[in-house]
């Protein structure tokens, strides 16, 4: 096996610098506002909101915080379901446990792998306070559907975009349909600062509220506007603001919107390009793409035939020094998903996807001759 200095020759994931981030981090340093809410983080926010389009963007410590607020800012109580679908990070249903709520497990669509909008209703009760669609690998759910079934049932709607930040369906971001989203700047996302994430509010009516939860339940943010002489503790809430050195990395980052995505683009043209041949001849599905969707390019993956060959595959490429992985486990087969009632059957799809996905070698700075040792490296698996 090939191993670099750390670890595989050529590894899953690798942070890209792409533009100013240190420039800003040491900006960042000489201005000696280092925690929340400093000059960078405005500026992330002032981007995000003008290249989005959404009323308010709120920069959290990471996705599963900004998870854990539309939560609050939802009411969420126990004894409330939310339905979200069972192929995901538990971020995505953690996040309305942890204020009392019952996980709903949707089984997932075996297409694009997001949440099948066709068997929703069946899901949907009269404690439903929430669905909370996940736009895989930046692939965009079918929104039109799912906005409709919430809006006749009373429903929020909450997008959970950690890999989807700039992706379009039928025209519109991800992330700006839903009542509230979420995203992520993990540093295996195509925007990174490591560890981080952000509320998008899409909805008036939670926006002040959003700011004094984010505030640890003060009214902080009025009190430097001028609107209150003094800020005090009104509401639930906890610590989500990130320091203003991760704003200034992720800053570096968003500036670098179109060649990111370029890049990524490429990436991803390659990998389908030179394994579709192989796909076909091995009974392996690669990713769909709808017609009306302009993905993030966040991942390329394959779907083996079998678990065996999934396994085979990815020991196959270990071999050459290539870390290829699988990816989420069924919710409603693990130890707290039956606690919620999960029982084996009850999301087919998810359940074998998920033995058969293979993820392959994917960031922004991935070289075309490593990729192309990548590609031969699959094709060559039988």
């Amino acid at each position: 096996m090939t191993l670099g200095p750390g670890g595989p020759a050529i590894p899953f994931n690798r942070p890209s610098f792409v533009g100013r981030e240190r420039q800003y981090m040491d900006e960042a340093l000489a201005l000696g506002h280092v925690s929340g809410d400093g000059a960078f983080t405005r500026r992330c926010h002032d981007l995000l909101r003008a290249e989005l389009g959404t009323p308010s963007v709120l920069l959290t410590t990471s996705c599963t915080h900004a998870l854990e607020m539309a939560a609050l800012l939802l009411d969420i109580r126990p004894g409330d379901e939310v339905v979200v679908p069972d192929f995901t990070f538990v971020s995505t249903a953690n996040a309305f446990v942890l204020r009392g709520a019952r996980p709903v497990f949707a089984d997932i669509r075996s297409d694009t792998l997001n949440l099948d909008e066709r068997l929703l209703e069946r899901h949907l009760g009269p404690r439903t306070r929430a669905i909370v669609p996940v736009h895989y690998a930046g692939v965009g759910c079918a929104m039109g559907d799912i906005l409709a079934i919430a809006k006749s049932r009373g429903v929020a709607v909450v997008e959970d975009n950690a890999h989807g930040l700039f992706g379009k369906r039928g025209g519109r971001f991800l992330g700006t349909q839903g009542a509230l989203a979420t995203l992520s700047f993990h540093e295996t996302k195509n925007f990174s600062c490591g560890e981080g994430g952000a509320l998008l509010v899409n909805d008036e009516r939670y926006v002040a509220r959003a700011e004094i939860i984010r505030e640890k339940g003060t009214d902080r943010k009025r009190f430097f506007r001028g609107e209150v002489d003094k800020y005090t503790w009104v509401d639930l809430g906890s610590s989500y603001l990130p320091s203003d050195l991760l704003a200034a990395y992720l800053l570096g980052q968003l500036e670098q919107k179109t060649a990111v995505l370029a890049a990524r683009r490429r990436i991803f043209a390659s990998y389908r390009e030179g394994l579709a041949a192989w796909a076909e001849m091995e009974g392996a599905a690669l990713p769909t793409i709808p017609a009306d969707c302009e993905p993030s390019y966040h991942m390329f993956y394959v779907v083996m035939p079998t678990a065996d060959a999934r396994a085979r595959l990815i020991a196959s490429l270990k071999s050459r020094g290539i870390l290829a992985v699988f990816h989420y486990l069924p919710l409603h087969l693990s130890e707290m998903g039956r606690r919620f009632g999960g029982r084996p059957g009850d999301c087919p799809v998810s359940a074998s996807v998920s033995e058969r996905l293979v993820r392959l070698p994917f960031y922004t700075s991935f070289g075309e001759a490593d990729q192309r040792r990548v590609i031969d490296a699959v094709c060559e698996f039988r």
